[in-house]
């Protein structure tokens, strides 16, 4: 739970890990340690209880349990789907369709198997508000595309893609449909058949599970090769032993998501629609980034003109704030992020963002508290514009 003297806004970039999900992992930190991998009874009580939360994960997604795949989060999840789509194609040329508004995982793999592995990539732009068109896709699809990679829910900006109408666009040309979902797993539905994809990558600590692991659905029947030898562990997909009580707390998280999505999503959402009818309405020179409705239920982001973005974290941080300028993994740049340029804004608006999701432990008095600061801060910064570049160890 974050501490009680400060402000957590930040929920996009990682969640507090659910008690109850620490108290269902630590038998697996000493009393049940065998290793899942030994024939022996220590070793098959650890694989029972890995097996059991696969299922409980597969019941969620409407999957077999056989169609997951552990790994150590999202970005491995992301990785194996592209790297292993690939190089099991066997297109001479093997060509991906992606966005300019993709998470790093997603984007700079896709950079280097261009680059390094002879494949052809198609990066499609998107509106003002996030989107990508399904004609998009339709038209950039080739006899050589193997797969298409989208973003469920942007982590910058929120906005949630048209997913089920994408995939009928993929099946319609036998294409692959991969989806980074991280950032969607502890608000919006996961059912696989609904959606219609072929790979989804799912990290536990986006929805109150333990940092450092997560999970890659692989439809039966996907071609898809192996990107890290070793063991036969995960059907041979994935080797190396078995990270126990991670892997218990992402199923108990997901049974615990599963229980309280719409309760949830009613809070935050009430929560976020206070933060956003404030700022719009108490500042000058604001926008919200992403779609206005078909955004996930507790974010909020914008960008403020002619304001650093860097020096609003650091002054909302001296204020007791926890917020973000985008995504975790780019905090600090003094550059915009890709996403924030893709939407088309005029430069002296890019480097104003700021982005305030809410979740569990989120009060109305939080948000109050937020509007307050950031009538003391934005205007002092656009008076003295104060430029801070942190500096990087």
């Amino acid at each position: 739970m974050p501490t009680s003297s400060r402000i957590y806004l930040d929920y996009a970039a990682t969640t507090p890990c659910d008690p109850a999900v620490v108290e269902t992992m630590l038998p697996y930190f000493g009393e049940v340690f065998g290793n899942p991998s030994s024939i022996h009874r220590d070793g098959q009580r650890s694989w029972q209880a890995v097996e059991q939360a696969r299922k409980s994960i597969a019941k969620v997604l409407n999957c077999h349990a056989s169609e997951l795949v552990f790994t150590s989060g999202g970005s491995e999840s992301d990785n194996l789907a592209l790297r292993g789509a690939l190089l099991a194609s066997e297109k001479s040329t093997p060509h991906l369709i992606t966005t300019t508004v993709e998470h790093h995982a997603i984007g700079h793999t896709v950079a280097q198997l261009a680059k390094e592995f002879g494949c052809t990539a198609t990066y499609l732009p998107v509106d003002s508000v996030g989107f990508v068109s399904t004609e998009q896709i339709r038209d950039a699809i080739t006899p050589d595309t193997v797969l298409v990679s989208i973003i469920y829910a942007n982590n910058e900006i929120g906005t949630i893609q048209p997913i089920a109408e994408i995939a009928a666009v993929c099946r319609e040309a036998n294409v692959l449909l991969h989806i980074d979902a991280v950032q969607a797993g502890s608000q919006l539905d996961l059912d696989v058949e609904a959606l219609g994809i072929d790979l989804m990558s799912l990290g536990a600590h986006k929805f109150y599970g333990p940092k450092g692991v997560g999970a890659l659905y692989i439809r039966n029947g996907t071609p898809i090769s192996v990107v890290q030898t070793g063991g036969a562990q995960e059907q041979g997909l994935r080797a190396g032993t078995h990270n126990v009580p991670l892997i218990i707390g992402m199923g108990k998280a997901m049974e615990l998501v599963q229980e309280r999505r719409e309760s949830y999503n009613a809070r935050v959402k009430a929560l976020r629609d206070t933060l956003v009818s404030r700022v719009l309405n108490e500042f000058e020179a604001v926008r919200l980034t992403g779609h206005p409705s078909q955004r996930l239920p507790n974010h909020a982001s914008f960008v403020f003109d002619n304001v650093d973005g860097n020096a609003l974290l650091m002054h909302l941080d001296m204020a007791g704030i926890s917020a973000s300028s985008g995504s975790a993994c780019s905090t600090g740049n003094p550059e915009p992020s890709a996403v924030i340029k893709a939407l088309g804004l005029p430069e002296s608006w890019q480097l104003g963002s700021l982005r305030l999701t809410v979740g569990m432990h989120t009060t109305a008095t939080d948000i109050d508290r937020t509007i307050d600061a950031l009538h003391d801060i934005v205007p002092r910064l656009r008076g003295t514009q104060v430029r801070i570049t942190p500096t990087v160890a």
